[in-house]
């Protein structure tokens, strides 16, 4: 087991936050060290490593990503953005998830019965709250799941994921990058913390868990464009949620060779086939009921 997982299993959640809290102060004085150093990454040397990666004009990417991880980047997400765009060129698509929920989806629901997609931030770092206001990217219109695209498609990415009562079935962003042969790239974190994309076999199979808490939650949404409508969606239940084992996943990905492994700056990344990942997903939940809370599969 690895040490993440015997903290978080183990420690009391206020020592476990603690703990936290200490580790991101000491990353903050390294980040500090560096800058006063004049150690920090450039948009060309970010640029070289995402094109050593395989990332090429015409490519759709969705990128989670944790800053503080990759070391100290000179300009900021703004550079790290730029690099992105520019290995992609204008004809590619660059994702970011910009979910305004920082704790529960079910303890956000039961507190917001609005959301103005206009205004309110994303929660998924410092690179998608930059790029959310980035010129001529698109937000898609769903209260807890939005997604930010930036391309030729990114009205169509997006539009989908308008009146879903589900966040990660085919008509979502998620789904619909997998139709442009995208990419999903983890930088700096792993699939524990950020594997939203393992939601869609959920929303595409008669899953055996219930995954989603029971309420329907009702939302009075403002989307990018001001349009208010009334929109309802499932949310997870955390009773489940705590029983993600998303990580030991990643060996039956890399058995399948849709997943790959780069650094970028100081940061390890996992990048993935979207449509490879989903893929793999179905046929191991289909032979041996694979899944993120049973990684090894069940016995029927």
């Amino acid at each position: 087991m690895a040490l993440k997982e015997v903290l978080r299993k183990f420690l009391p959640p206020a020592v476990l936050d603690q703990f936290r809290s200490w580790k991101k102060n000491q990353r903050r004085r390294q980040l500090r060290q560096q800058a006063l150093a004049g150690k920090g990454l450039t948009k060309a040397e970010l640029l070289q490593q995402l094109q050593q990666m395989g990332i090429a004009p015409g490519d759709t990417v969705m990128v989670h990503c944790s800053m503080s991880q990759l070391g100290f980047v000179q300009g900021g997400p703004t550079t790290l953005c730029e690099a992105f765009l520019e290995a992609i060129g204008p004809k590619g698509h660059l994702l970011m998830p910009s979910s305004p929920i920082k704790t529960l989806q079910l303890a956000f629901a039961r507190h917001h019965q609005t959301v103005d997609l206009r205004t309110i931030p994303s929660a998924m770092g410092a690179l998608s709250e930059t790029f959310r206001a980035w010129p001529g990217v698109k937000r898609s219109p769903h209260p807890t799941e939005p997604v930010l695209a930036w391309g030729q498609q990114a009205a169509w990415l997006t539009e989908g994921h308008r009146g879903q009562i589900t966040p990660y079935n085919a008509n979502s962003p998620y789904r619909r990058m997998m139709q442009l042969n995208g990419k999903i790239l983890y930088a700096g974190v792993t699939l524990d913390n950020a594997g939203t994309h393992l939601h869609t076999l959920e929303d595409a199979v008669d899953f055996p868990y219930p995954v989603y808490h029971p309420q329907v939650f009702r939302f009075q949404l403002t989307d990018q464009e001001g349009h208010q409508e009334t929109v309802e969606t499932k949310v997870h239940n955390p009773v489940w949620s705590v029983q993600r084992r998303c990580d030991e996943l990643i060996p039956m990905f890399e058995r399948a060779s849709v997943l790959d492994r780069f650094p970028l700056g100081q940061a390890e990344c996992l990048l993935l086939n979207a449509q490879g990942m989903l893929n793999t997903m179905l046929e191991a939940f289909h032979e041996k009921r694979v899944t993120m809370y049973h990684p090894q599969g069940q016995v029927e």
